[in-house]
């Protein structure tokens, strides 16, 4: 059976741990369109060159260039098994569009689990996030310090904090996502997909939660 799952959550809420985690111990695979974006600036394709222009502008990327890559990344080989979805529906269009993607392959989303954290846990997380320069790495002040402050463990760049990851940045991202999760919560609660997981506990608890929760959801 393949699992076709969004994961849903505000910022901070661990969707990108969790999808990284879940999509290993289902052997699916885990697909950010956050990170082929970044992977595709980084490299300068056209994609990315497109890509990099609109977010320079302050846009948001359109659905068209968003779903276009869903598609594509659904009918990759790698895909076969399954897929959880990290970032991407971020609107009710979107997520029909997903829909009728899935549609066509004669699949179906089978849940859609909502990791909850109280709104001040979220802030403290990720207002003491820092990143590393060369390749993403994260730490965090007190959950995930690095060895050696301001300096990643893992290849030894520099660490710094995004502007995202700001105090009075990341109570307003919390707002807009705020906003923009609700009727996604809503088009999953109306189709019966929804799987509600407290986010607030051990990572591995979370997982185990989600684990169980999908495969009730699958049955």
């Amino acid at each position: 059976m393949a699992f076709y799952i969004v994961i849903l959550g505000l910022p901070g809420a661990g969707k990108g741990t969790q999808a990284e985690l879940v999509a290993k111990r289902l052997n699916i695979r885990h697909i950010s369109t956050g990170a082929i974006f970044r992977e595709n600036i980084k490299n300068k394709s056209e994609l990315g060159k497109q890509v990099e222009k609109i977010l320079a502008r302050g846009d948001l990327v359109p659905d068209a260039v968003t779903n276009e890559i869903v598609r594509t990344g659904l009918h990759d080989p790698r895909s076969g098994k399954g897929v959880i979805f990290d970032g991407f529906p971020r609107t009710s269009g979107q997520a029909e569009a997903l829909d009728s993607m899935l549609k066509e392959m004669d699949q179906m989303i089978t849940c859609a689990p909502y990791i909850q954290v109280p709104e001040n846990v979220l802030v403290k997380r990720l207002s003491g996030r820092w990143t590393c320069r060369q390749s993403g790495h994260i730490y965090h002040n007190e959950f995930n310090p690095p060895q050696e402050k301001g300096i990643c463990d893992v290849d030894g760049s520099e660490l710094y904090q995004r502007e995202d990851d700001k105090r009075e940045t990341v109570e307003r991202r919390i707002s807009v996502f705020m906003d923009q999760t609700e009727p996604l919560v809503s088009y999953y609660q109306q189709q019966e997909k929804l799987l509600k997981i407290n986010g607030d506990q051990y990572i591995e608890t979370v997982t185990d939660d989600l684990l169980q929760g999908i495969k009730g959801k699958s049955q």
